[in-house]
C-alpha cells in the first residue's frame, strides 16, 4: 500500500484472526502471519533493491519481531465466541503487548545502534516508548480495520453458508 503510515499493517489481526480460528491445529495459527509477515518482508526488500522503496525488508535483530507476533497470535486463542467485545479488547491488548515489548527491547538493544540511542534511564525509557507512538496508534488502528474486515468477512461467510445449508 503506497504511503501507508508506519504500523498499519494486517498482521496482528491474521494473527488474532488466525488463532481464534484454528483452534484444534495451532500450528497454522502462527504460520499465516507469520508468512504474511515474510511475504511482505520480502515485497520490501525487493522493492529496496531496485530503489523503489526507502524501507528495506530484512534486517538484524528481525527474528525478535518474528517472535512477537507468533506471540500476538496467543491473543486469538483467548477469543471465545468470536464476540465483538471480545475481538475490540484482543485488537487492543495485542499491539499494546506489542509496543510495550518492542520499544523496550530497543531501548534495551541502543548500544547496538537501535532506535534513537535514548540513555538506560526510566527517563530514557519514556522517550523511547514515546518516539515510537506514531506507529503505535497506527498498529490499533490498522488492528482494528483489518480484525473487522477478517472476522465480519467470516461472519458473514458463516452466515450465507448457514442460510444454504438451511434451503
Amino acid at each position: 500500500m503506497p504511503n501507508r503510515p508506519y504500523g498499519f499493517a494486517p498482521q496482528i489481526a491474521i494473527g488474532l484472526f488466525s488463532g481464534a480460528l484454528f483452534v484444534k491445529d495451532k500450528k497454522w495459527a502462527f504460520i499465516l502471519p507469520l508468512l504474511s509477515m515474510f511475504i511482505s518482508d520480502l515485497l520490501y526488500q525487493v522493492l529496496y533493491n531496485y530503489g523503489l522503496s526507502p524501507i528495506y525488508g530484512f534486517y538484524d535483530g528481525q527474528w525478535v519481531n518474528y517472535l512477537l507476533f507468533m506471540g500476538m497470535t496467543c491473543f486469538g486463542f483467548l477469543i471465545k465466541k468470536s464476540k465483538p467485545g471480545n475481538i475490540i479488547v484482543a485488537a487492543l491488548a495485542a499491539p499494546t503487548t506489542h509496543f510495550l515489548i518492542s520499544n523496550f527491547l530497543v531501548w534495551m538493544a541502543r548500544d547496538k545502534g537501535y532506535g534513537l540511542g535514548r540513555p538506560k534511564t526510566f527517563n530514557g525509557l519514556l522517550l523511547c516508548y514515546n518516539d515510537a507512538l506514531p506507529f503505535y496508534i497506527n498498529s490499533i488502528l490498522g488492528t482494528i480495520v483489518f480484525s473487522a474486515v477478517l472476522f465480519g468477512s467470516y461472519y458473514i461467510a458463516q452466515n450465507k453458508a448457514g442460510k444454504k445449508a438451511l434451503a
